[in-house]
């Protein structure tokens, strides 16, 4: 049935309902045929065009795939956000142990510093008093050879 056929069944709905008889207290409301205008709206929907059919069903797909877009999106949305989240917790994780790694650093250093003053005092106290034992044993070491040669110089004489 072509496009002007439709145009006809629908313009004999258009002048049925032009034709109706109103009802009493009901400007808007009229009194039809059921079965002439389900008859003519079977008709029409029989004949409709192929193409109007496919364009409806076009139409369905499209709304299908849009809704399976969204859905789609909705979902990759989500893992971003997750992902997001998920590496700014590990930057913050990360931020934190560089802080805390900086903090052992410090304490490390500090705790160098003060062993090598304390290696160095060591150090000083034990090289003074070993040169107070040599000049000690030099000083002992001068008389016994005072007293030595004292010895000598008695023997000869």
């Amino acid at each position: 049935m072509a496009a002007q056929q439709i145009d006809e069944l629908i313009n004999n709905l258009y002048e049925m309902v032009e034709d109706a008889f109103t009802m009493p207290l009901g400007n808007d409301r009229c009194i039809l045929e059921r079965e002439k205008v389900l008859d003519i709206l079977d008709e029409i929907r029989a004949n409709l065009p192929s193409d109007l059919k496919m364009a409806r069903e076009i139409v369905e797909k499209r709304n299908d795939i849009i809704a399976a877009g969204k859905k789609e999106y909705d979902n990759l949305k989500k893992q971003a956000d997750d992902y997001a989240k998920q590496k700014i917790n590990e930057h913050e994780i990360t931020q934190e142990a560089r802080k805390k790694a900086a903090e052992l650093v410090a304490a490390a250093e500090q705790r160098a510093k003060e062993v090598m003053r304390s290696a160095g005092a060591y150090c000083d106290d034990a090289m003074k008093r070993t040169e107070e034992a040599l000049s000690q044993s030099l000083d002992e070491l001068k008389q016994s050879r005072t007293q030595f040669r004292q010895a000598i110089r008695e023997q000869e004489q």
